[in-house]
């Protein structure tokens, strides 16, 4: 193979199970033109971790594709659907603090803590309604189910409304990582549908408040002002999509990882304080967000001794910057004692994940309770199907053969209550 056809076997479905050597591959150039990937005309790559770290802290990087000449075409003309995480500063910086001072620190410092028993009782219900079962699907069953209804809780949206905005969020979590006008048009017009819905109960919270993320953010006249409508309806679209989309995954790719790595599990079960560590290690092993494929350059940048030129689409590898053996050692190796793990699970810089808190607490608590209370549990399938993106990476199904499920009251109550 062709070093520039590296990306295009990532973007493979075939690949899905297992990319990490085409990434351990893509890693030998750290900056390289590849053909294919996310648009078909091509893009330049980043696949080192100090090499993706400072420029994603680079002003000369920016999330704003209709600024560049050979990525304006990527851009829909109805940049309605555009959210805080495709805009640069000062934009970005505006909408951001607005959103996040409803969601937690240093506004709401307590929230995320008060969501903690909510969190531990939904995961324990989920559990609970596997017991009697010797097989079941862990996405659908508790993966998947958690975030969701966690995101519905915070947000304010009805959970009986899930079927009716499932389709749409599914829509653009399996188109995430493709920039062709195809999947574009199908993404906008996902978009279009759940903004319309949002906009529906935006209404409905004007006319009577209460107090969730939706109600706060729609009736908002602090001293920062408020976001217009069309920036509203942006923001909560993408934070109900992203609030369990990327979450689902975390938490299928930890337990895989977990049953892959008995050692592990068992070791987490007897000890359920290091899964602050597990999580972290999880999130460098086998992140759920693998490329970032969406950023251009608004001047010629010099990396090392290539130039990528002005204008041109950029995508960060940080899947395999998490294994980058100059930065980790031994990074092929799952290592829950990891220390200085400093990974790109999350990214970095301006666009840190806004919810990475939140999916902290979700993924410890759920690892928690389903390692102490899951007897003898094993993959049926290995390795299991995998959702259709590149680029948001975990199984679309996971079917688990179990011993038994212990009761609530036979698992270990020492279960995390924070990140």
């Amino acid at each position: 193979m062709r070093h520039e056809e590296i990306l295009k076997a990532i973007y493979d479905p075939a690949n899905r199970a297992n990319p990490y050597p085409l990434f351990a591959e893509l890693r030998r150039v750290p900056v390289s033109w590849q053909d294919g990937g996310p648009s078909p005309e091509g893009t330049f790559v980043v696949s080192t971790y100090r090499e993706i770290v400072a420029l994603l802290h680079d002003p000369r990087i920016s999330s704003e594709l209709q600024k560049g000449e050979k990525t304006a075409s990527m851009v829909p003309p109805d940049r309605s659907s555009f959210s805080f995480m495709v805009h640069d500063p000062p934009d970005h910086d505006r909408l951001r603090q607005l959103a996040m001072r409803h969601f937690g620190p240093p506004h709401r410092s307590k929230y995320l803590a008060q969501l903690v028993p909510e969190i531990q009782r939904v995961t324990q219900a989920l559990v609970d309604d596997l017991e009697g079962e010797r097989r079941f699907d862990l996405i659908v069953r508790v993966a998947y189910s958690l975030p969701v209804a966690i995101i519905c809780e915070i947000l304010g949206v009805p959970r009986q409304d899930q079927p009716r905005f499932q389709v749409w969020a599914g829509t653009i979590a399996r188109s995430a990582g493709r920039l062709t006008p195809e999947v574009l048009a199908e993404v906008h017009a996902a978009f279009a549908g759940l903004r319309g819905y949002m906009a529906e109960l935006v209404e409905l919270r004007r006319r009577t408040p209460s107090d969730d993320l939706l109600s706060r953010m729609a009736n908002d006249d602090g001293p920062d002002g408020r976001m217009s409508d069309p920036d509203l309806l942006a923001t909560v679209s993408v934070l109900l999509v992203a609030g369990h989309e990327t979450t689902t995954n975390l938490i299928a790719n930890g337990m895989l990882t977990l049953l892959r790595h008995p050692d592990a599990l068992e070791r987490l079960r007897r000890e359920p304080n290091l899964v602050a560590g597990t999580v972290e290690e999880v999130l460098r092993y086998d992140p759920t967000v693998q490329l970032l494929p969406t950023r251009t350059t608004l001047a010629d940048v010099s990396v090392g001794d290539v130039t990528i030129p002005k204008g041109v689409l950029v995508t960060f590898a940080l899947a395999a910057a998490n294994r980058d053996p100059t930065r980790f050692r031994d990074p092929d190796r799952f290592d829950p004692d990891r220390k200085d793990n400093a990974h790109l699970g999350f990214g970095s810089g301006i666009h840190y994940c806004f919810g990475a808190p939140l999916a902290r607490i979700e993924a410890q608590i759920a690892l928690t309770e389903l390692v102490q209370r899951l007897d003898g549990p094993r993959l049926v399938l290995d390795p299991p199907p995998y959702r259709e993106s590149p680029m948001l990476r975990g199984p679309r199904e996971m079917l688990v053969e179990v011993d038994g499920v212990r009761s609530a009251g036979e698992r270990d109550t020492r279960v995390p209550a924070s990140t």
